[in-house]
């Protein structure tokens, strides 16, 4: 596998993704932002053994999909503020989660970003999985959430944000936001947070 800069924000870089294996995959067809990848290195299937849920409509060619993609990340600049970049969307192919590759992609892009002259990284996430993933990638809670539910993180794009900085109560109290927040969560990312928030003692 290998990281791949497609283009900074405004190059016009694009993703076909298949919709039944990334979310988010129609996010990436849009040219405005900035994309990068994990992608395998000679351009084969990225899955080749995955066998999706449901047919593509007759409509939709599937050899137009760039299936050596494994995951993917979309970023453009914070309108208010031109030190920061934010990263809009983060997809991982469904049979390739778990591994990972998620804060790997992350990690790599935040390091272009900071050679690019970023000082300050952002994203808002919406479930307990993805805010846990980051936390781990060296971003902290900001206390912000967005309108739509989604809870604000940022980091120096130079370095992460020290353990002890975004850890403990700091990260109990994203953990805590999410649990008692407007959103229901699943049994399933409520027992995540219930069991992330009994290891660290509640």
């Amino acid at each position: 596998m290998e990281y791949a800069f497609l283009g900074e924000p405004g190059s016009g870089a694009t993703l076909r993704l298949d919709y039944r294996a990334f979310a988010y995959a129609g996010k990436f067809v849009v040219g405005a932002p900035g994309k990068a990848a994990l992608r395998t290195a000679d351009g084969s299937p990225a899955v080749p053994s995955w066998e999706p849920d449901e047919p593509l409509p007759p409509t939709v060619d599937a050899s137009a999909f760039d299936d050596d993609v494994i995951a993917a990340v979309s970023f453009s600049p914070d309108r208010t503020d031109p030190d920061c970049c934010r990263l809009r969307y983060v997809t991982v192919h469904v049979a390739r989660r778990g591994e990972g590759l998620g804060p790997r992609l992350i990690d790599r892009t935040v390091s272009r970003l900071a050679a690019d002259g970023y000082e300050r990284v952002r994203i808002a996430v919406n479930n307990p999985f993805a805010y846990a993933a980051l936390h781990k990638s060296g971003f902290a809670y900001t206390g912000e959430r967005t309108g739509i539910a989604e809870f604000v993180l940022e980091r120096p794009a130079a370095e992460a944000v020290p353990e002890g900085e975004r850890g403990g109560e700091r990260y109990r109290a994203g953990l805590r936001a999410f649990r008692d927040g407007d959103r229901d969560l699943d049994p399933v990312e409520r027992a995540f947070v219930a069991s992330r928030l009994e290891a660290d003692g509640e």
